[in-house]
């Protein structure tokens, strides 16, 4: 039997792995990978900025950073605070829809919140927007706003457009067969009852806030889209 002869994988000298590649290929895999090193260090360094302690650098360029973190990677350390959150919120919400025949229905109120909590409830990954987007929402919204629920500055308008399109994104344009033309939100403040071992007395009675009637606009609705 004649020996097997084995060609090598490769000529001698021959470029391998990614020297392999045409060039124009290797180009915009490097500009690619730039693109991606340069984004994540933007992004940690705004973060960054956000939650470390006032220096000249943050104060120096607030306005950009607040602008980058806003709302969507705001940080929030409250559970990490002497006297964590003990309270159950829950964000309601309705509309004022508007029929082909001249008449106006007002919806009932919707527990945005615990639909939420349904997508959540026995899903072993749910996605960061049921978890997070509505809360977060809420809590940017109470920060920038008066006991009259009227905005507090930039960060105020901000933060009731953003409730607003998220509210618009659930209920869609057209709701019980009209046309969505104003909503309005409110909180449901519930306190967690104190353990039974406990001696404290909490009253659970749920505490409502509600805010006033917002205008739809066409920039409210999913995609933009006008009517």
């Amino acid at each position: 039997m004649e020996p097997q002869v084995h060609e090598p994988a490769h000529e001698p000298g021959a470029p391998v792995g990614a020297a392999a590649l045409p060039l124009r290929t290797r180009i915009v895999a490097a500009l690619a990978v730039g693109a991606v090193a340069v984004g994540a260090s933007v992004h940690l360094g705004m973060v960054f900025l956000h939650v470390a302690p006032d220096n000249s650098l943050s104060k120096k360029h607030d306005a950009a950073i607040d602008a980058y973190v806003y709302p969507e990677f705001e940080q929030n350390w409250k559970l990490f605070a002497p006297n964590p959150l003990q309270q159950n919120i829950h964000v309601h919400a309705r509309a004022v829809v508007a029929h082909d025949d001249g008449g106006n229905e007002t919806t009932g109120w919707v527990d945005l919140t615990a639909v939420d909590g349904e997508a959540i409830r026995g899903n072993p990954a749910p996605s960061h927007t049921q978890q997070n987007e509505l809360r977060r929402a809420w809590e940017f919204f109470g920060n920038y706003h008066d006991d009259d629920g009227q905005p507090i500055g930039m960060r105020g308008e901000l933060s009731q457009e953003y409730l607003k399109r998220i509210v618009m994104h659930r209920f869609g344009p057209e709701l019980n067969g009209g046309t969505v033309e104003r909503i309005q939100v409110r909180s449901a403040v519930t306190p967690v009852a104190a353990p039974g071992w406990s001696e404290e007395r909490i009253d659970t009675e749920t505490q409502y806030s509600t805010q006033p009637w917002w205008q739809i606009a066409s920039s409210d609705l999913p995609g933009g889209a006008g009517r």
